[in-house]
């Protein structure tokens, strides 16, 4: 399957179905903590990660004339390709906003899927308005070098706990922001639309009458119903 369709499937898939397929594959840290949506109601995003760094600030280097140095937040946004999701480890400093409302508009000018940091945002009314995508940690209104130093980016980071890579892939929905190991994509995107394809019918069972036992998780009796439930025409996998 092509990237575009992987990434197109994942936006149908929950992060909650998908950090239940990563734990069966071996991967539990994958859940970046503090990474809620910015508000109810944002469209589900999954995109390769374009990685941003903060360290703490540096009174000699976290200064308003840094954000005009070619090491900065406003280059590192103008190198983001359209569809990618921005994951910006921020230490989880909760009192110095990362972006405002200048970046965001601009980042979403440019097509970026959506923002994911464990820090915070500025210029909160601005942001909304710009119809980016945020997972974040909430708002502040200090700036970035209040208490933040901008270092690189497309590098490996921490964000939330978790170990993310440039070109993994970041799936975010109303349960926050989940990564994917860029090697395990194409197996993860699969083996997760079979999954929902099953809690799907599952749900049908529920609302059925049908007691749990046995059918969460699937006895043999259930699993033969489901498969025979499958090669029905019209529910079989795409």
């Amino acid at each position: 399957m092509a990237d575009g369709d992987i990434l197109e499937s994942l936006k149908g898939i929950t992060t909650a179905t998908l950090t239940t397929v990563l734990l069966k594959n071996g991967l539990r840290n994958v859940w970046m903590r503090g990474t809620r949506p910015l508000h109810s109601g944002q469209r589900r995003v999954a995109g390769r990660a374009f990685t941003l760094r903060f360290v703490p600030a540096r009174e000699d280097l976290a200064t308003p004339a840094s954000w005009a140095k070619p090491i900065s937040t406003r280059a590192a946004i103008e190198a983001m390709p359209a569809g990618c999701v921005a994951v910006v480890d921020a230490r989880g400093v909760t009192d110095a906003g990362i972006f405002g409302d200048i970046l965001c508009a601009r980042m979403q000018m440019r097509g970026v899927a959506g923002l994911v940091t464990d820090g915070v945002l500025r210029d909160v009314e601005g942001v909304l308005a710009s119809g980016l995508s945020v997972w974040c940690q909430g708002v502040a209104a200090p700036p970035s070098v209040a208490g933040l130093t901008f270092v690189n980016w497309q590098e490996p980071i921490g964000c939330g706990g978790v170990a993310v890579f440039p070109d993994d892939v970041v799936v975010a929905d109303e349960d926050g922001a989940v990564v994917i190991p860029a090697a395990m994509v194409g197996n993860v995107a699969s083996l997760a639309a079979e999954q929902e394809r099953l809690e799907q019918w599952i749900m049908g069972e529920v609302a059925r009458g049908a007691a749990l036992p046995g059918l969460y998780p699937l006895n043999e009796e259930n699993k033969a119903r489901y498969e025979a439930h499958r090669k029905e025409p019209g529910n079989a996998a795409a």
